[in-house]
């Protein structure tokens, strides 16, 4: 996705949903500044993910919490520093809250903008010694306690790894080899479309992936999987 380049979907889907007191989570493709005004004035709070479509803005940001939250010595702590050994992995993940970063010049004119979190993450495969560090960025509309925007994060994780695993399980995503960005973001979409057009044959006793199979061995469960109509 280009910067700036206006995304219709989301406003859309909060034009209709009931949202007052809650925190929205977003991915990237969320963080622009019209999203999150929409969010405002549904009486909502927001949690969007800013990642390098957002150049200016993620660089400041980057920039930022490198000298603030990791360089020894560093005057910010981690408001949240935990494991996690699901699905045989062993993944840790510090969470660090900047208010001052949103004094950032990039950031003046972000709507409601109260906090900037930096989330590090580091991931071992189980019997493997390939470890994989990442650092990412969030924009919060949250001014509450640290607690709060923990919670938040440890929510947005639980989404996110639980999508996480199933894609890799039942479609091998991690096996991937596409690597021109457009086309992976494209297989991404698709495979989620897919895997949400499967779950709905909830009376199934068979696994996600064997109901993918079953679709691509029978025509006629492929269509019911298509319209949502199943048949006993």
């Amino acid at each position: 996705m280009q910067q700036g380049h206006e995304i219709t979907a989301i406003p859309d889907l909060l034009a209709v949903l009931e949202i007052k007191n809650a925190i929205v989570t977003l991915d990237a493709m969320g963080c622009q500044k019209a999203i999150a005004a929409k969010i405002l004035e549904k009486e909502a709070d927001y949690l969007i993910a800013l990642k390098g479509n957002q150049g200016k803005m993620h660089r400041a940001v980057q920039e930022f919490c490198a000298q603030t939250c990791f360089e020894r010595q560093a005057s910010t702590h981690p408001i949240l520093d935990g494991f996690d050994d699901h699905h045989g992995r062993l993944v840790r993940r510090r969470v660090f809250v900047c208010p001052d970063a949103v004094a950032l010049e990039p950031l003046q004119d972000w709507p409601g903008l109260a906090n900037v979190l930096a989330v590090e993450t580091i991931r071992s495969v189980t019997g493997s010694q390939k470890i994989n560090p990442e650092i990412r960025y969030f924009l919060s509309s949250i001014s509450a306690p640290p607690e709060l925007l923990a919670k938040a994060i440890r929510q947005h994780w639980h989404i996110e790894n639980s999508l996480h695993w199933v894609l890799d399980v039942s479609f091998s995503e991690d096996h991937c080899q596409i690597r021109d960005r457009n086309a992976a973001q494209n297989f991404s979409l698709l495979r989620k479309i897919a895997i949400n057009l499967v779950r709905r044959h909830q009376t199934s006793k068979a696994s996600v992936k064997g109901r993918r199979k079953m679709a691509a061995w029978n025509d006629k469960y492929m269509q019911q999987i298509l319209t949502g109509i199943f048949h006993a």
